[in-house]
């Protein structure tokens, strides 16, 4: 690792503590600050996401990266409007999570505190790194973000950006980083002591090398293989466009379906409404060769069809013979990210909520709702499947730890040993 960078890395590490020892309001103005700098600043963001497209459109790049990569109006309304809703949220920093009196007068709290410094690395996302940075500052943490290549150009643009409207606070502008090489990569993933915690968003095969080659703790998810299930009590005119909007919505992203199941029961009736709503759209249709009848539009699947995310206009259908059969697939062939059951039926949606091990679960509604602005959290850093620490949509509580302040006069530990010790009378108290 250079000095150079082993520098960049203190600098953020010495701007993390300042920024964790600010006020709500400061960090609330920082936040204005910045979505104002990136409005004013569009039409130059807008020139580098055009160089990056141009390029990665030379390149061959596919349509899901493409994209990903583009910075439109669109993107750019919905960051803003997320650092927006990131002020209106409660200060994280400081909250008591229990409260209890070991005796009186001798108290025991749990408050939550910026975890420190967060290593970011993601594919070809820009609206990613607002969201990212937007969240480390609400939250009090220093952030080191490496950004897909294709999207080098508009990358550098925004932390440039984002570092000029902070620069004039307390804490300054070297709160966050932006590092570019495949060296600086290397060099993040062995920075431990100066990084405490890294968070990959990327292909199964990038997450994975990030696990296998790090110290740091490391919380994310690799796959979005996810998966849709109609019941034979589903209300299928009501949950058609659901369906829909599950595949088409934003087919690149990790919460689109990418399998539906069908219970045989109903097949006859809802699969040729399924093919209809999704071929007039486009999509691709995988189906098990005993249904290919029942959708025309259909190309026969196989059986990797079922462990595939296609993050495109293409999906897999099959048909199950119960619910069980239904949480039986998932849990073979999914990615514990998001899965949804379609069915008017309580005992079946309550089956499939109980036994489904994904970090979002859903009853009639579209597997494109798993996300951090959507739950309220007013952005993501991204969603984690593991299930320790953060699970689901990683917001603001995500990006917290936690320190045990114990608070006595002059209490000590012989007092409360032996066979003649006082009593811990560990009374919780109101929070």
């Amino acid at each position: 690792m250079s000095n150079k960078l082993i520098d960049s890395f203190i600098k953020v590490r010495s701007a993390a503590s300042l920024l964790s020892a600010t006020s709500d309001n400061e960090r609330k103005l920082a936040l204005k600050g910045m979505a104002d700098a990136i409005m004013s600043a569009k039409a130059e963001i807008f020139a580098e996401n055009a160089k990056d497209l141009e390029a990665a459109k030379a390149n061959g790049t596919p349509d899901a990266v493409l994209h990903r990569l583009a910075f439109s109006e669109d993107k750019l309304s919905s960051v803003t409007k997320g650092i927006q809703e990131l002020c209106q949220l409660q200060d994280p920093i400081g909250r008591t999570r229990e409260k209890r009196e070991l005796d009186p007068g001798f108290i025991l709290e749990k408050r939550t505190f910026p975890i420190g410094v967060i290593g970011m690395i993601f594919e070809a996302r820009p609206d990613a790194l607002v969201q990212i940075a937007s969240l480390a500052l609400r939250s009090g943490n220093g952030i080191i973000l490496k950004g897909g290549r294709e999207a080098a150009n508009t990358n550098r643009k925004l932390v440039e950006v984002i570092q000029k409207a902070t620069s004039g606070f307390s804490f300054g502008k070297d709160w966050i980083l932006g590092i570019e090489s495949h060296e600086d990569v290397d060099a993040l993933l062995k920075a431990e002591g100066y990084v405490d915690l890294l968070i990959p968003r990327g292909s199964n095969a990038f997450v994975r090398y990030v696990m296998d080659n790090t110290r740091i703790p490391v919380i994310g998810h690799a796959d979005g293989l996810c998966t849709t299930y109609v019941d034979e009590y589903a209300d299928l005119e009501k949950i058609l466009p659901a369906c829909v909007d599950a595949k088409i919505q934003y087919p690149a992203a990790c919460n689109a379906t990418e399998t539906f199941l069908v219970h045989e029961k109903i097949a006859e009736t809802f699969l040729p409404m399924l093919d209809r709503a999704l071929s007039d759209r486009n999509v691709m249709i995988h189906a098990e060769k005993a249904i290919l009848p029942l959708m025309p539009h259909a190309v026969e699947a196989t059986e990797q069809d079922f462990h595939t995310e296609y993050l495109a206009l293409e999906c897999a259908v099959r048909t199950v013979a119960s619910v069980q059969e239904a949480v039986e697939h998932i849990q073979s062939h999914g990615s514990h990210h998001t899965d949804a059951i379609m069915t008017q039926n309580k005992n079946n949606a309550d089956y499939f909520v109980s036994k489904v091990d994904s970090a979002d679960v859903f009853v009639n509604c579209s597997t494109r709702f798993a996300d951090g602005f959507r739950f309220g959290l007013g952005a993501e850093v991204g969603i984690a499947t593991s299930k320790l620490h953060a699970r689901g949509p990683v917001g603001l509580d995500g990006l917290m730890t936690t320190k045990w302040i114990l608070t006595g006069n002059g209490e000590t530990v012989a007092e409360y040993s032996g066979a003649n010790g006082k009593p811990f009378h560990h009374k919780e108290l109101q929070i």
